[in-house]
């Protein structure tokens, strides 16, 4: 059990189920000084940052990267592509990322001049041993499930092979499976998963697990007049009125949010305070998960029910102060994949009550266990998704487990209901392993698409999503995908969640700010359910 259980927790970052939070979807400008953002950088100086949780280590090989992971991770280790600020993979460390003609083959050719700081230089034979490293890995193989081979074309130039077209496969390169260490961490897991080495603007200084982080300028870092910070303490404060309340009293400079009441009441200090939250695709759907393999959400009128009981308006207005708008699948209206179309079960507690007790009929009481972590913010939306369920004749019981133990449950298959927190991939094909019929496995086995939801149109759609470079092609394919979910109900998709958000004090500028390689603006914030942004463009203002 305790390897399931490591397995499992690794699988966490992958699989949808960033299982915690609240908030929403509709994106708002960010509050702050006049001017914050037109002022010239100014070296020097400490930041302290109050993140939400710990991290379980920094091997991208090995540990599971969350959002806080990734906060801090990306100080020192970076990835080969990076995300621009519409959403589309830029080179990073990567100084060509290049399809063949029917994109079944892709070749990289390595930046050149780059180091990491431990003096190993960062060429072809590196780049492809940390991808041979990710293949092997239990925790990210089965995203390189469609990767034959990799081969070592010169010094400088990986090919990499596929089964089959995939388009999107550059998307991939800019998480957690591109980011680049050097031989001597892949040969001491256990050292790297501790004392992370990179080619990133920031060294390692020191690490307290559970207690915080520490990294300082790397004065030999690749892209010249970076980073501006002379040292980032990152401070672990799970508790989020804690975190809030340190942030009022100075004690951190900025801090990860997910709480409505902190936009709103920083938010309205504008001259002490600015807010910045995540939009677009980089906002994660709060949902909840069904498992369509055992009774009763085999059947699908129960699902359905459970939809149409579900008032999405009342959580946003119950629990994010009317910030949020209501999903209908895993993307946003403001996105360019959305599409309309498909039966998602509207709020209907008349249609609800009328298809539980025709199941009833037939089969006896619907009856299930909903899980969730037992913070507050979790137990008050299950409670209220139990309260409109019951109301349609559901017996509903809520269980409460660590987010370890919940994540076992999941990927096992040992659960009814779990509340979930997902689907914030920049390209649709990043939902591919969730939703796929190929990756759902019989309850027990380890299955990486956890509702087990096993569709033909709804996986062909993906496939023809991943293999066709035509954007009309693919968009066709995904309005096919949002269609069938909203028709088998997998998921209850309930809101976007886009108070995921960083507040900052308004000395703090660049956040979001970044720029690429080639000058770009990057993509400002991403991750679930808490947002996080790179460091090397933050800078503190002495005025």
């Amino acid at each position: 059990m305790k390897r399931l259980r490591i397995m499992a927790v690794s699988l966490a970052s992958l699989v949808p189920l960033g299982l915690a939070a609240c908030s929403g979807e509709r994106p708002t400008a960010e509050t702050g000084p006049p001017g914050a953002s037109g002022a010239s950088p100014v070296a020097g100086g400490r930041l302290v940052y109050g993140l939400s949780a710990d991290a379980n280590g920094f091997d991208p090989t090995a540990d599971s990267f969350a959002s806080q992971t990734y906060s801090m991770a990306t100080t020192i280790i970076e990835p080969l592509v990076g995300m621009d600020a519409k959403g589309e993979w830029k080179p990073y460390l990567a100084e060509s990322v290049t399809p063949s003609a029917d994109a079944d083959e892709w070749t990289i050719k390595v930046r050149p001049g780059i180091a990491f700081s431990n003096g190993e230089p960062l060429d072809g034979a590196v780049v492809k041993a940390n991808l041979e490293a990710q293949k092997a890995s239990r925790l990210t193989s089965a995203v390189f499930a469609p990767v034959e081979s990799f081969t070592l074309v010169d010094p400088m130039t990986v090919k990499v092979e596929l089964r089959g077209p995939w388009v999107a496969f550059p998307n991939y390169l800019a998480s957690q499976i591109g980011m680049m260490v050097p031989r001597a961490s892949l040969a001491d897991p256990e050292g790297a998963s501790r004392k992370p080495v990179g080619t990133g603007p920031f060294l390692f200084k020191e690490y307290q697990p559970g207690s915080r982080m520490v990294v300082t300028r790397n004065p030999g870092y690749w892209r010249k007049g970076l980073p501006y910070l002379d040292e980032i303490e990152f401070r672990i404060l799970p508790d989020s009125q804690t975190r809030a309340q340190t942030l009022e009293a100075g004690g951190v400079d900025a801090m990860g949010t997910t709480r409505d009441d902190d936009i709103t009441r920083f938010g309205a200090m504008k001259d002490a305070y600015t807010v910045h939250r995540a939009a677009g695709m980089a906002v994660p759907e709060y949902s909840f998960v069904l498992n369509t393999a055992v009774a009763p959400l085999d059947d699908l009128r129960v699902r359905r029910a459970l939809g149409h009981a579900l008032d999405r308006r009342a959580f946003s207005t119950t629990l994010r102060a009317g910030l949020t708008e209501p999903a209908d699948g895993p993307w946003s209206k403001e996105s360019e994949w959305y599409a309309p179309g498909g039966d998602y079960p509207s709020y209907d507690p008349a249609r609800a009550a009328a298809l539980i007790k025709e199941v009833e009929a037939e089969k006896g009481p619907v009856s299930f266990t909903l899980h969730t972590t037992p913070d507050p913010n979790s137990l008050q939306g299950v409670e209220l998704a139990q309260d409109m369920w019951r109301r349609a004749g559901a017996d509903v019981s809520i269980k409460q487990a660590d987010q370890a133990d919940m994540v076992t449950s999941a990927v096992t298959g040992a659960f009814n209901a779990m509340l979930t927190v997902g689907f914030s991939a920049q390209d649709p094909d990043g939902e591919y392993i969730y939703l796929h019929q190929n990756y759902a496995r019989p309850v027990g086995d380890i299955s990486i698409n956890v509702s087990r939801i096993q569709d033909a149109e709804l996986s062909t759609a993906f496939d023809t999503g991943r293999a066709n470079p035509q954007p009309d092609v693919r968009r066709r394919a995904y309005a096919t995908v949002q269609r069938r979910l909203r028709e088998l109900v997998p998921y209850i998709f309930v809101d976007h969640l886009s108070t995921g958000a960083v507040i900052a004090r308004s000395r703090v500028r660049g956040i979001g700010e970044h720029t690429l390689p080639d000058g770009s603006p990057g993509l400002p914030l991403t991750g679930q359910p808490t947002p996080y942004h790179p460091f090397g463009s933050v800078w503190l203002s002495r005025s």
